[in-house]
């Protein structure tokens, strides 16, 4: 079993050997459930996937101009090098997922359940995170997510390593022993929402300014009038 260690929270990658041979080749995704596939290099101005289970599995250098995952459970499922520009992926499931070097911009995501969910060196500018729920372990690594927005959602021991939190906004939900350890915090937004995160000793700085900003507060000398 595949794990990768951030701190002392542990992610289990999708138990997928080096090599694409075990793998079958398949022309397209959809039906019930496809197991044992390799999905790559491929073109679509649609993608639409409802009530499918994709089962041990590679996508890579998939390019989608839009893309529906509805009812979608993802499991041992590694995804690389994929861009979609629309993706609006909702009521699913995912367990022992890696997405990596990604685009996915402005994407929506609602009731979505993760478990030891990895998103690695992925573009998620714009994206819109609602009532998400980390079941399990979920990963952001060097993760780009300027202007993200995450909404009603239980991130509580998620980890977010090394990302760019650029006008980020967490917020009502659940962040207890949420990760943010290692980020700039210094322009998110709904810093009273972050009960209970990990912090490094630089970050309470970081949150002060966050929270002037939110408040368009001016701090002025003791000694003006």
């Amino acid at each position: 079993m595949k794990t990768r260690t951030y701190g002392t929270t542990r992610v289990t990658l999708p138990g997928l050997d080096a090599t694409d041979q075990h793998l079958q080749p398949v022309g397209h995704l959809g039906g019930d459930s496809v197991r044992d596939f390799l999905y790559a290099d491929v073109d679509l101005r649609d993608l639409d996937l409802i009530d499918t289970a994709l089962l041990a599995g590679r996508i890579r250098n998939l390019s989608a101009q839009r893309t529906t995952l509805e009812g979608v459970r993802l499991s041992s499922v590694e995804i690389t090098a994929t861009t979609i520009s629309s993706l609006a992926w909702s009521g699913s499931r995912a367990t022992q997922t890696h997405w990596a070097a990604s685009r996915l911009m402005g994407a929506t995501i609602t009731g979505v359940a993760l478990t030891d969910v990895l998103f690695e060196g992925c573009r998620l500018d714009y994206a819109t995170f609602e009532t998400v729920r980390a079941s399990g372990t979920v990963v952001f690594d060097r993760c780009v997510l300027t202007e993200a927005t995450f909404t009603g959602c239980d991130l509580t021991g998620a980890v977010f390593r090394d990302c760019t939190l650029d006008q980020t906004v967490f917020g009502r939900g659940k962040y207890r022993d949420t990760d943010l350890r290692g980020n700039d915090l210094s322009t998110i937004s709904g810093t009273a929402n972050l009960t209970g995160v990990l912090l490094d000793p630089a970050q309470p700085d970081q949150l002060i300014r966050a929270l002037l900003t939110e408040l368009d507060a001016t701090v002025l000398p003791l000694d003006q009038t």
